[in-house]
């Protein structure tokens, strides 16, 4: 079957002209020949239950954070997600390839986004929340670039704390580029409140803090805030929002943004992703938020009903007008949180950070009073603390693998000098056993070193 080509000769040629070109071929010569016709060995066809039976085969290789004892965080956690959740969600009303561009997208897929944003601005203390962004990072650079705006362009300083998750940082590093905005913070390894205030002067549009830290530390901002407003700059916040449950919300204490990663409302790790990036604002800044806002109105009829609001997106208002190129959005796992909120409740929700707390505190007191093992975090944390390793952390995280445990991330992945270092998880999913059978096979690596 011979595929149908809108283009004729003439068009080609026209095509090939302007770009100073003869052939169709010259458009590729920027890859090396020897990748431009590359010999693809296909097997011969299978029958449909062969690539089943194949795939599963492939599948099996895998090895899934349910299968092992799983103490792995850094940004994507592992909750138990409600079979509720799963039901609802599949449904077909809510399942489909299409993001809501206009106003007359379905009234269900508008009020789930309606839902969702007032369930997370209860969270957040926050005024307005938009459904949605792609991730945390991204929700936080976003940020970052709306308090540029909104103090007029004209404050080209950035104070980033540097214990932020470290993609984040590059992720923001990457957004304002091009905007030539300088950053603070980062080389001076600054990242306690005390130190950032250090740092603000009149040239900041905002000052940008994690909570917890990437680290799991947990710090009291409100001073570092109020410092922050004295010299007109904006004060950012990217937020776990589980730990809100149990701790001061960021609005609570002056914050203008409030961003985070949301999949550990209700989404599995499915390798890291997709996330849902979300993004809170006071009322003020508004009309200069970017993504989708969706609000309720009333029709002829005297009737609610949901609409895209307020629509600052390129496809809907002239470019020089728009406030970001968001041209999707996370619809689907923002539903998830909306239903993963809605089902467990303020008390469930209570319950999970709980838990979670208090099982990572039991976890470190375990790991911390073993022979050549120190946790370094300060107090409190939340869900994640450092463990000083006798040995190197990588090598203690491919012995322990063989057993079926994984142990945390090994620092040195983002920060080549820690290398002794793990950054050990625990959600309400870790049974007190998993944490016993951790301590005992690290007790197993320090027995070994001592017998050599």
């Amino acid at each position: 079957m011979i595929p149908y080509i809108p283009h004729t000769d003439e068009d080609r040629r026209v095509m090939l002209s302007a770009l100073g070109l003869e052939r169709v071929e010259d458009l590729f010569q920027a890859i090396p020949e020897k990748h431009r016709k590359p010999v693809i060995d296909l097997p011969p066809p299978l029958s449909e239950a062969e690539v089943v039976r194949e795939l599963k085969r492939i599948a099996s290789r895998n090895t899934t954070a349910e299968e092992t004892a799983f103490f792995l965080g850094a940004g994507a956690y592992r909750h138990f997600i409600p079979a509720a959740l799963e039901a609802i969600v599949s449904r077909g009303e809510f399942l489909t390839s299409y993001t809501p561009y206009q106003p007359e997208a379905s009234q269900g897929t508008l009020q789930a986004m309606f839902e969702y944003q007032s369930l997370l601005a209860d969270l957040l203390g926050m005024d307005t929340v938009n459904a949605s962004h792609y991730d945390g990072a991204a929700a936080l650079a976003e940020g970052v670039l709306l308090a540029y705006r909104a103090r007029g362009g004209e404050r080209k300083t950035v104070v980033l704390s540097s214990a932020l998750h470290p993609e984040y940082i590059e992720t923001v590093k990457t957004y304002i580029e091009p905007f030539g905005l300088r950053i603070r913070g980062i080389e001076e390894g600054a990242w306690r409140p005390e130190e950032l205030e250090g740092l603000v002067d009149e040239t900041v549009c905002c000052v940008v803090v994690p909570f917890p830290t990437f680290t799991g530390t947990l710090l009291v901002y409100r001073s570092l805030c109020m410092a922050t407003h004295e010299k007109g700059a904006l004060f950012v916040v990217s937020v776990d929002p589980i730990s809100l449950a149990l701790f001061e919300p960021p609005g609570s204490f002056g914050a203008d943004i409030v961003t985070g990663e949301g999949q550990c409302l209700g989404s599995h790790l499915s390798f890291g992703g997709p996330g849902l990036g979300i993004f809170a604002t006071r009322g003020e800044l508004l009309r200069k938020m970017p993504g989708r806002l969706a609000g309720v109105t009333c029709d002829r009829r005297d009737k609610n009903g949901f609409v895209l609001t307020l629509n600052t997106r390129e496809q809907h208002i002239r470019r020089e007008k728009a406030t970001s190129n968001i041209c999707s959005n996370q619809g689907h796992v923002a539903l998830r949180a909306a239903v993963y909120l809605s089902l467990l409740g303020k008390t469930g929700l209570r319950k999970v950070a709980e838990l979670t707390y208090r099982k990572a505190c039991y976890a470190a007191e375990r790991l911390g009073s073993l022979s050549g093992f120190r946790v370094t975090s300060p107090s409190p944390f939340f869900r994640e603390f450092v463990l000083q390793c006798p040995i190197s952390a990588e090598e203690v995280v491919r012995r322990l693998v063989e057993h079926r445990i994984v142990p945390g991330l090994p620092l040195s992945k983002y920060y080549p000098d820690r290398n002794q270092e793990l950054l050990v998880c625990v959600t309400e999913l870790n049974t007190r056993e998993e944490i016993d059978r951790l301590a005992e096979a690290l007790r197993g690596i320090q027995a070994k070193r001592e017998n050599r």
